[in-house]
């Protein structure tokens, strides 16, 4: 094998001395050197080195004989690789003493992975405990032994020897917002010419390995018509990790490779923007050359609002202090820092929601309170209302009736043609187009299509980009659709992460990470779009938004007694803190060292049946490759949403697994849409919470009260009587006058309370009207039922004129929480 490395220039340079001037020069040399090591910024990175020492009383796995037990060691952000000491058989006190070394960045949270497994021939290796170690816990320039207790009853331990030494390696540029870290990524780009080969083989192939790296391996056909390929490759700079090529098996005899048909190539010492030529003889020619991925990232990685928001606002806020000026007769115009943020919160509840919420705006509409409204947060059915208003540029400064009759059409009108041959066949090719344009496809992409079926008459190009033509003037409330993220192995009450979606951005909450809109879908590494898709349309959003198909078995288990503390004592690994070492450096950043045990097969193969989902949404990750900051905990951004039980877990939070998000409606949560609206930085003062949920209507408020006090974030404390919880007024109003930074909350449950004998606020109705007041919305006869996705049109209209009139019949509380908002932003200090 040869390699030739080609930069496009040469050029030489000779150097005489005489001899009686060398010492000089020497000492010159010398000088510039320490100067240079004087002015060099201190390296963040440090040379690890662990020594597996022993293992003592080691317990046995098998019933016969004695463990035959290995350690093996992962540090993903230093290695791709995980690495293993060898196997010693039938012993019960194993001694290794072998070391291994990592590159570590100090900037980065590192936490080593120490598992303790026992080899079985037959079958699967057990695992018999998982040590998790903060590297923040060791001081360069020491030598420390640890003894990590495994079972101090049984006097079982593992000991090891680490080592943590200076490097002077300059460091590679970072961008973090300290929760996330960005780290410099190497484009490789390897062309093949194959010409030699594509005559002696056929109907093989070329596999290309890079572990870490976003594409991870590639294939090229040997008897392609096309001789030259061309292949990239994303992956971090200072990794340590290679290009593996898995060649054939006559190619693989034929070049007498060292490891059986693979040849591998080192990346970290590869030169930048350099061509390195690889010749193998009788074989193929191989060109490797990276480049440094240049400009800044294609992710915005920050907690506050992006500037397409923040100009909303300011634009908004014009037409809202007009509105308010009327409505609260002020004699002068309110300053921009008086103008208060009202947002409305809907809960989910499928055709039901989506059609009380065309009835709660229309009565806002009514008040001329709707030009009041900041924000509109919506999830489950009340974003299929939110969508059809956004086609729409200028749907608040319209009369709703006209909405609303569109919506009773789509609503009242049989959804058994969404069913026909000529709807499953567009189905069907609607699929297959999205799956060519690279987009994953599942049942909830099917979803999608039908919902789009059941409210439009043709097929809808609206996508959620779009949406910007309906606030760029700030003409209408801006729109934030919510789901949530949940992972593989964990149910929704253990793991959860918030997105929202607006028309300019997609954010993950927890880690102050946001995309643009139109390039939700599109694939990211570290930070960096590096497959760009086109936009999904909305349908296929909604389907995601409101998928009544990712359903688990802890979730139904949930609903009945809100507790998994019966199911998590059975299926859950048992994690529990070791004590430090005295030894050990006090780092106020650090994670505590845990000991993981496993669970036993049969009950991780319970906990996959109770968090098994049939189908879930999964889009591609955009924070995919980013690592976690070491003081990532303590970041207030993070630590606001810091809700999970793997949050203490970078490891397990970054896992290269989770290549894609597995999105859900929020009602597999909490069916709310509060979360984004309580982000410190939107600072709304008056919630209106319009509730459409099935059964309980106070289970929503309850369970975000509960949710919002647990995480610190500024709420009002929510009391109603048991007897109020029994019959339900149309409306409560919330506050904490002892904290002005807590919003007002409005509750407005779906009942049927005054209107059942007034036709409008403070009119009566007649003997032969009162019919029209019996809608029947609490009972398991009702037709309102989440499962109904068609009404007649005489309930459609009474739940629309229910929730109209619930609305203007409390006028007087609304304009009172408007009235404390303003007087409370003119006593803040700006």
């Amino acid at each position: 094998m040869r390699l030739k490395i080609r930069d496009g220039s040469e050029s030489s340079c000779e150097a005489s001395c005489h001899c009686q001037d060398m010492s000089l020069l020497r000492y010159v040399c010398e000088l510039v050197l320490v100067q240079e090591l004087l002015l060099r910024p201190v390296s963040p990175f440090n040379l690890l080195t662990v020594k597996i020492l022993r293992v003592r009383n080691a317990r046995k796995a098998d019933l016969l004989t004695l463990s035959d037990c290995y350690v093996t060691l992962w540090l993903p952000t230093a290695s791709t690789e995980k690495v293993r000491t060898r196997t010693i058989r039938n012993s019960k006190n194993p001694v290794w003493n072998e070391a291994f070394c990592y590159k570590i960045d100090r900037r980065i949270k590192n936490v080593l992975e120490l598992k303790v497994c026992d080899e079985d021939t037959v079958t699967r290796d057990d695992e018999l405990c998982t040590i998790l170690f903060d590297i923040d816990k060791l001081t360069v320039g020491r030598t420390v032994r640890v003894k990590f207790q495994l079972n101090p009853q049984a006097r079982e331990e593992l000991e090891v020897e680490f080592t943590l030494q200076n490097t002077l390696e300059y460091p590679d540029a970072i961008i973090t917002n300290g929760v996330l870290v960005a780290r410099e990524v190497s484009c490789l780009e390897v062309r093949v010419d194959t010409g030699k080969l594509k005559q002696q083989s056929t109907n093989q192939e070329l596999t290309f390995i890079v572990k870490g790296s976003h594409e991870g391996s590639q294939k090229i056909l040997l008897d392609s018509a096309i001789s030259l390929n061309i292949i990239i490759f994303h992956c971090i700079i200072n990794d340590q990790t290679r290009l593996d090529i898995i060649l054939p098996e006559e190619l693989a005899d034929k070049n007498g490779t060292e490891k059986s048909g693979v040849l591998s190539f080192p990346l970290n010492s590869l030169p930048l923007q350099k061509e390195v030529t690889v010749e193998e003889d009788c074989s193929f020619h191989l060109c490797l050359t990276a480049r440094k991925c240049s400009g800044g990232l294609d992710v915005r990685l920050g907690f506050g609002l992006c500037m397409e928001e923040q100009d909303f606002l300011r634009k908004r806020k014009k037409y809202v202090a007009a509105a308010l000026k009327k409505i609260l007769h002020l004699e002068e115009d309110l300053k921009e820092h008086e103008v208060p943020v009202v947002a409305i919160t809907t809960t989910g509840g499928g055709t039901r929601s989506l059609t009380a919420m065309y009835g709660s705006l229309l009565g806002l509409q009514k008040l001329n309170l709707l030009d009041c409204i900041s924000y509109i947060g919506g999830l489950s059915g009340t974003t299929w209302t939110m969508a059809n208003l956004y086609e729409d540029a200028n749907w608040s400064q319209k009369y709703l009736e006209d909405a609303i009759k569109e919506a009773r059409k789509q609503v009242t009108k049989s959804k058994i043609c969404c069913f026909s041959l000529d709807c499953l066949k567009y189905y069907y090719n609607d699929l297959i187009e999205r799956a060519k344009e690279g987009h994953n496809t599942s049942f909830i992409d099917l979803w999608g299509l039908v919902i789009e079926s059941m409210l439009h008459d043709k097929k809808d190009e609206h996508r959620l980009s779009d949406q910007r033509q309906a606030v760029d003037n700030g003409q209408n409330p801006l729109p934030i659709y919510v789901a949530i993220n949940l992972k593989s192995s964990y149910s929704a009450q253990a793991f959860r992460e918030w997105l929202e979606f607006t028309p300019y951005e997609v954010s993950l909450l927890k880690y102050g990470a946001s995309i643009p809109a139109e390039h939700f879908g599109s694939e990211f590494f570290m930070g960096r779009m590096v497959k760009r898709l086109p936009e999904t349309r909305i349908c296929y959003m909604q389907g995601m938004w409101s998928s009544i198909f990712s359903i688990d078995a802890m979730y139904v288990w949930n609903l009945a007694t809100d507790s998994e503390d019966f199911w998590s004592r059975w299926t859950r690994d048992r994690v529990k803190d070791i004590e430090e070492e005295p030894f050990l450096s006090m780092n106020p950043y650090e994670v505590d060292t845990c000991l993981l045990t496993p669970s036993s097969n049969l009950s991780s193969a319970l906990r996959d049946v109770l968090t098994g989902r049939p189908t879930i949404a999964q889009y591609p990750n955009f924070i995919r490759g980013f690592q976690m900051h070491s003081k990532y905990l303590e970041s207030e951004g993070f630590s606001t949403w810091k809700d999970t039980v793997i949050d203490s877990f970078p490891n397990k939070l970054m896992e290269t697994a989770d290549d894609e998000l597995s999105l859900v409606d929020t009602g597999f949560f909490i069916n709310t849409s509060y979360p984004p609206l309580l982000r410190s930085k939107r600072e709304v003062d008056v919630l209106l919470h319009l509730n459409y949920s099935g059964g309980s209507q106070t289970l929503p408020l309850d369970q975000i009260a509960k949710y919002i006090s647990g995480q610190g974030i500024p709420f009002p404390k929510i009391e109603i009587s048991e007897e109020d919880r029994e019959n339900l007024k149309e409306c409560y109003v919330f506050e904490d006058a002892d904290n002005p930074r807590a919003p007002t909350v409005l509750f407005f449950p779906l009942v049927n309370d005054t209107f059942e004998k007034y036709k409008a606020p403070g009119v009566e109705r007649s003997p032969e009207e009162m019919a029209e007041g019996k809608v029947d919305v609490s009972t398991i006869l009702s037709p309102f039922t989440t499962r109904e996705v068609c009404f007649s049109e005489e309930n459609f209209d009474k739940l629309v004129k229910l929730t109209d009139y619930n609305v203007l019949n409390n006028e007087n509380l609304i304009i009172q929480a408007l009235r404390l908002a303003v007087a409370r932003r003119k006593q803040r200090n700006y």
